[in-house]
């Protein structure tokens, strides 16, 4: 059995797994790529694999990192199912068409400056439509159910708790009378998060490719988050403005919605509207709406109650771009939640334009900015931002918090290598930079002295439970055969010592075999 680290190799987007025995070839997520220019040209080059011979895909969650190439796969000839749990499915059929239309618009203003200087014309990576046909591969899938794929494979979908419907996958794999356990985490949730339970604790495995996103890094206490969200609301209601804050559609705004209404019931909100500006965070929210069975105890025993955060009083969705427009009418008193998170498109540009260059508001960033983003050069501190060709002056008071984050950090990452009553041969360290996977995988082989590999992007392995041999062991040994073999037949004299002989040949023969057998299930470097 084999696997390739197609993508979230010394990065953390991309994600992308194959796993093949001699009968299937099973893929874990399509996952596209981000972040700078060099690893996004990557999403444009053909697949490393002919899409056609891979038998099942098994996505753990609608992150586009993890989704996003779905609709190229199934464009070039994927003809098997995609399996998620139906949370995910129902995200991916908001965020998979929105992916399509964002990569047409952009082709679309591309190719207009290509025509102009006569450059070759961009085709899209999937439109809006692809991504539309792609979602009649979906499979929808149960925690906890046990699914046959073929003859030799089998998967168990468990709670990551790090957005809706997120996956750790089990695959327990028999080739050749040998059974192997894979686990794969997904991105791993932070515990007691908004909405959702723990990650699953998996008792064993043979070997476990995990994500480090946060390998290096402790998240602010979750309390010290809801009460810096309390003083920069009460700031602003106070200097008599508006409270912008760019989020993310899915699980960022969802999560603040969560700790708004945790202050509302403790009569510690200001009395401000609440508006969710982004059609994407809508639908996404409704999706939430119609999984209440994925959600905790404690925040079911809220909904109970009558205090559900995603129906609070005070809370009004712009649906519309009318909605949208009047929102820029609004002078103070209004909290205002819209994408992009990193500010460098939807609907959040025009409330930075209306309300970047008023001293009495306040911009607030609750998530990751990435360098050269319009987010990350507010945190910066410029003076002036370029909205729609426009030079705004930057007089709003520009805040962060930490604290918000769909992954487990340092701490919760080695809690969950801690959970394994049976310690994995190999954890395979993927969807982190290369200094947090190797930062985490220092401190996993201190305290819980399990072997780790940070691959690199198109880096294969074999593995089989019995990989007991690197090549340089097997090499070893079959030389030491050999120098044996011949020391044997150096000193054979006579009759007497025939039999010996013949034994210890009939010893050497099995001891070949194994080695052949080591050879082709070693663990490679």
């Amino acid at each position: 059995m084999k696997i390739t680290f197609l993508g979230a190799a010394h990065t953390v987007t991309g994600s992308c797994f194959l796993i093949e025995t001699k009968r299937s070839k099973v893929m874990v997520d399509c996952g596209m790529f981000q972040g700078p220019k060099y690893i996004r040209e990557r999403n444009y080059k053909p697949f490393l694999f002919n899409p056609e011979t891979i038998d099942f895909v098994l996505l753990t969650h609608a992150h586009i990192d993890h989704s996003g190439m779905l609709p190229k796969l199934i464009k070039h000839g994927y003809r098997g199912k995609i399996l998620a749990t139906k949370a995910t499915v129902d995200l991916c059929e908001v965020m998979l068409p929105d992916s399509g239309y964002i990569q047409e618009n952009e082709v679309e203003k591309i190719n207009r400056k290509n025509l102009r200087v006569g450059n070759p014309l961009l085709v899209p990576i999937y439109t809006e439509d692809d991504a539309i046909e792609s979602l009649k591969r979906f499979q929808r899938v149960n925690y906890q159910e046990r699914i046959k794929l073929t003859p030799e494979i089998e998967v168990r979908y468990n709670d990551a708790g790090h957005i809706l419907g997120s996956a750790i996958l089990e695959l327990w794999v028999n080739e050749a009378g040998e059974k192997t356990k894979l686990v794969f985490s997904g991105d791993l949730g932070n515990k007691e998060k908004p909405f959702l339970f723990d990650p699953t604790v998996i008792d064993e495995a043979d070997y476990v490719v995990m994500e480090s996103t946060y390998g290096k890094r402790s998240h602010e206490d979750r309390q010290n988050t809801v009460e810096i969200l309390h003083d920069i609301a009460w700031e602003t209601h106070k200097k008599g403005g508006n409270l912008i804050i760019p989020a993310f559609a899915v699980e960022r705004t969802q999560d603040l919605l969560y700790e708004i209404n945790l202050l509302v019931r403790e009569g510690r909100f200001p009395p401000m509207d609440i508006y969710i500006d982004s059609p994407m965070a809508i639908a996404a929210t409704e999706v939430f709406k119609l999984h209440e069975a994925y959600f905790d105890d404690a925040t079911r025993e809220i909904i109970r109650r009558g205090e559900n955060p995603l129906n609070m009083p005070s809370l009004k969705y712009s649906k519309t771009m009318e909605d949208s427009i009047a929102l820029n009418n609004i002078k103070k008193g209004a909290v205002i939640i819209s994408a992009s998170g990193m500010c460098d498109a939807g609907r959040i540009k025009h409330h930075l334009r209306h309300n970047l260059w008023r001293p009495e508001a306040t911009i607030l960033f609750v998530g990751y900015q990435a360098p050269g983003t319009k987010g990350a050069k507010l945190l910066e501190g410029v003076d002036f931002l370029r909205i729609y060709g426009e030079e705004i002056k930057v007089r709003a008071d520009i805040r962060k918090i930490d604290g918000y984050s769909a992954h487990a950090d340092q701490e919760g990452l080695l809690d969950w290598v801690a959970g394994f009553s049976k310690k994995p041969k190999k954890i395979f360290l993927v969807h982190g930079e290369l200094e947090a996977a190797e930062a985490l995988g220092q401190l996993i082989e201190e305290k819980y002295a399990i072997k780790i590999e940070i691959p690199k992007w198109q880096d294969e392995y074999d593995i089989t439970v019995a990989a007991a041999y690197t090549k340089e062991q097997v090499s070893d040994a079959q030389r030491a055969v050999s120098e044996k073999l011949q020391r044997i037949i150096d000193r054979s004299k006579g009759e007497k010592e025939l039999t010996s002989i013949m034994h210890q040949l009939n010893d050497l023969e099995v001891l070949l075999e194994k080695l052949e057998k080591a050879d082709e299930k070693e663990i490679g470097q």
